[in-house]
This record gives C-alpha cells, structure tokens and sequence, in this order.
C-alpha cells in the first residue's frame, strides 16, 4: 500500500465509475479503466469523487469497486471519496477502503457550514474521526457552498498533520493558491480541478498537478510533465489543443454523460451507461463531440 503524503504531485485521474447498459455495476470495466489511466501516465486515481457517481452506489457496491481497482493499481495511489453527512459512515468506510489498500481519502466541507470558525471545527472532528489516515481537503465551493479562506485552510494545515493535500477547485481560485504559497508553514500538495481548464496558470502559480477528470487524462498529465521540465510554452500549446473540449465536458449537467461517451467510444469502459437519474445526450450533442474530437485531432498533429 503507498500512502499519499505532502509531496504527491502529478496528475491523479478522478476516475468515472463503469455501469453496464441495466445500471449493474461493471467491474471488469473498472479494472480495464485502471489499466487505461495508468497507461496514459496517470500517478494516482481518485474515485468515488463528485463525478465518479458516488451517491448512486449502495455501500457494498462502494467497496467492491474500491478493491478491484486498488488490485488493478498495483502501487499507484488510490484516493477514495468518503465525504458524507455523517463521520460515523465516513470513518467506517475511510477504514474499510484503507484496509483494502487505498493511499488515503478525499473529505469535502459539509455543506451548511458558515463561519472560519464552523470549518475548522469540522475538520479537526473529521480528523479525529480518520485517525492516522492521510487525507484530502476537497474545496469545492461551486458544489458545497462552502467558502474555504486561505488564512482557514492554512490553519487546517498548520493544526491537523493528516490533511496532506489540498484540491483546489475554487473558482476563480488562482490567487488563493498564490496566498497558500506564499505563506510559510508545512507544505502540502495542491492538486487542481475544474476539468483542469485553468490548469498551465495554477501550475505557474504553485499547483503541483490535477485531481480531475477528462476523457483525454494525457492532456492534464502531458501538460504537467511538460511545465515540470521548464517547458511552459509547450504545456500551454497542448493545453490549447485540448481546451475546447475540455470546456465543452465541464457543462452542468450533461459533463459526465460526455466524459462516458468518449472514454466509450476510447476503449475504456464496455458501456456509456450511467446510472439514474442521468442525462443524456442528444444528436446535436453528439454531433458536437465528434466535431471537437476532430478538430483537437488536427491541432495536436500540427504541434508534432
């Protein structure tokens, strides 16, 4: 088993969970994911995140899918989403997913929680909940309503020593992610989400990769690798390339039938299906997707 700590950098894949066509869960789906991320460079995975379905599993499903694919991972790091309204079900499954071999866990704000106060509270009572476990401090304020200041966050860092990482999915969040840097202290990993969209400027301002998700998961991890050998220019030519759509999967609403749809039609997953209630796409939708993926085909021959 690798535990995440405060130096995980790279891009962990915020992966979808597979259905077959009826809603049953599709494990050797979720195994043959696995092998697809991995493939494409990914350093750790995340799953049972916000749009990795994880509401619409039952708690049996939640754990047979957790343990095909940390079995498949091998000892590439899995984070695991065990936010929920109540710490008992999270420290109970927070155990069970580390026992089967998970690198850590993902924890976002309870929505409801109003004050600096009220946040830090919460986390120092998830902390003790999780024990020694290492943890992710999800800010995602778009889904949770819950605004995380930097002076909170850092406090969160400086008094819990479990929390190992932030994911940053504020919005606009860069120069939160500049104040954090900027503040001297112990050090965590920030990785970044929103479909990675902001991704070259988070990394110029301290970002250490990606916790998301995209049916092409080698953009987020090419331009990384790039930005990280002093290559800027090209990590935002690739970007560029990749941008629309990227921008076009991050839609409300019908993003993960997108995202499904392609890593359907990549080879990834046996079927699109998510489970319900789910969206899903029209012609004119899918007529889209097939126009974007051509053009991004030609803008990433033309950079060689």
């Amino acid at each position: 088993m690798t535990r995440i700590d405060e130096t995980a950098a790279g891009v962990y894949v915020i992966s979808v969970t597979p259905f077959h066509d009826n809603g049953a869960l599709d494990l050797p789906s979720a195994v043959r994911l696995t092998d697809f991320y991995l493939s494409r460079g990914a350093a750790g995975l995340t799953i049972l995140g916000m749009m990795g379905e994880a509401p619409k599993l039952t708690a049996a499903e939640s754990l047979q899918l957790t343990k095909a694919m940390i079995q498949s991972a091998g000892k590439t790091p899995i984070v695991v989403g065990v936010s929920g309204p109540g710490l008992a079900a999270m420290a109970e499954l927070a155990a069970q997913v580390m026992d089967a071999g998970a690198g850590g866990v993902m924890v976002a704000p309870t929505p409801g929680l109003r004050t600096d106060d009220a946040i830090l509270a919460y986390f120092h009572e998830v902390a003790n909940a999780l024990g020694d476990t290492p943890f992710v401090l999800q800010d995602f304020p778009q889904a949770t309503g819950v605004q995380i200041a930097p002076s909170v966050i850092l406090r969160i860092v400086r008094e819990i020593p479990s929390c190992v990482m932030l994911k940053h999915e504020d919005w606009p969040g860069l120069n939160k992610i500049s104040a954090i840097r900027a503040a001297e202290g112990r050090r965590i990993s920030i990785l970044v989400g929103n479909g990675g969209i902001f991704l070259p400027e988070e990394l110029r301002r301290g970002a250490d990769g990606a916790m998301t998700g995209f049916a092409y998961p080698e953009m987020m991890i090419d331009v990384a690798a790039a930005h990280a050998r002093g290559e800027r220019e090209r990590a935002a030519d690739l970007f560029d390339a990749y941008l629309p759509l990227a921008r076009y999967e991050l839609q409300p609403g019908p993003g993960l039938a997108v995202r499904k749809h392609i890593l359907h039609s990549r080879g990834a997953i046996a079927s699109p299906a998510q489970r319900r209630p789910a969206a899903k796409l029209t012609a004119a939708d899918l007529a889209d997707i097939a126009w974007l993926v051509r053009r991004q085909e030609r803008r990433l021959a033309e950079l060689g």
